[in-house]
């Protein structure tokens, strides 16, 4: 088989919020695609695959009025396959991977990513799910309960991702990966940059931790509504968010860090307090400190499951 021409396929599993389902490589100059199995992993399924042909069909030959997001290294299209199934096409930008480009095909989720519900509140239709149109109306900041449902999501997927005979990372968990079904249950997805983690990967420092760090990061960004790349003022010096985190938790402040959209009505002092100390584990530069995913669900499970 070509080397160039390789498709991994992947189910949507969605118990855990994985939605990626499809990745394809593809050279610029074949049109067959085949499919083969990528691993022996409970994410991919070498009975699935989808033509290129098939792809530039359900996008027009990828025409920019089906452009639904400019997401990292590359723009995402809303598709219909010839099944019916309405899907998410990302194409990564030409020559990405060493002269090849890579296609991921996503399972479409309505009310889009969580980064747009905690900073975009002018791109949503009357009914809730994600308009692409100029005529959008204002959405509801999300709730306490339904932000700690999505962060338990995540946390459940990456547990899953990491707990299969081969890990797989993400490398970059982040609120604009996080998609939200009509129930609001979380989808991981982007997975550009995964990779399935091998023992001698361990030596080079490619491991869980990773991830462990960016759910930190995900947890305050979503309790707090803040952007984590932008600084924050601490004692009139700016921080990042993480550092101004640890410091708000040292001096017992953690109801002050709760975005002020959310109403206070309900909130129990002690379970914030958890919350933000459990962040603040996960973010952590001691190795000794710092647990794995499958602990943080447990502890996410017992104080808000």
């Amino acid at each position: 088989m070509n080397p160039n021409i390789l498709a991994a396929v992947a189910t949507v599993a969605s118990f855990v919020g994985v939605s990626l389902f499809l990745r394809k490589t593809i050279s610029n100059s074949e049109e067959e695609l085949s499919s083969i199995a990528v691993a022996e992993s409970a994410c991919f399924d070498p009975k699935l695959w989808i033509s290129i042909a098939e792809l530039r069909r359900a996008t027009d030959n990828f025409h920019p009025k089906l452009i639904i997001s400019d997401g990292s290294f590359g723009l995402v299209y809303k598709a219909r396959l010839a099944n019916g199934l309405t899907v998410a096409i990302k194409k990564l930008e030409p020559d990405a991977f060493e002269g090849f480009q890579e296609v991921l095909v996503y399972e479409f989720i309505e009310k889009g990513s969580l980064d747009q519900w905690l900073y975009d509140i002018t791109s949503s239709s009357e009914n809730g799910a994600v308009s692409w149109c100029r005529h959008s109306v204002e959405r509801l900041p999300l709730s306490w309960a339904t932000r700690m449902k999505i962060i338990r999501g995540v946390a459940s997927g990456l547990a899953y991702l990491h707990g299969l005979p081969t890990p797989i990372i993400h490398r970059g968990i982040k609120a604009s990966d996080v998609l939200l079904d009509a129930d609001f249950e979380a989808h991981i997805a982007d997975f550009g940059h995964a990779r399935m983690i091998k023992d001698s990967q361990y030596k080079e420092g490619l491991t869980a931790a990773i991830d462990v760090y960016s759910f930190g990061v995900l947890m305050v960004e979503i309790a707090t509504g803040r952007r984590p790349d932008l600084p924050v003022v601490d004692k009139g010096e700016g921080v990042g968010m993480t550092v101004w985190a640890r410091n708000m938790v040292d001096e017992n402040r953690q109801m002050e860090m709760v975005d002020p959209a959310v109403s206070r009505d309900g909130l129990v002092k002690a379970r914030v307090e958890l919350y933000f100390r459990i962040a603040c584990m996960c973010t952590s530069h001691l190795k000794q400190n710092k647990p794995g995913m499958s602990r943080v669900l447990e502890l996410l499970m017992s104080a808000f499951g």
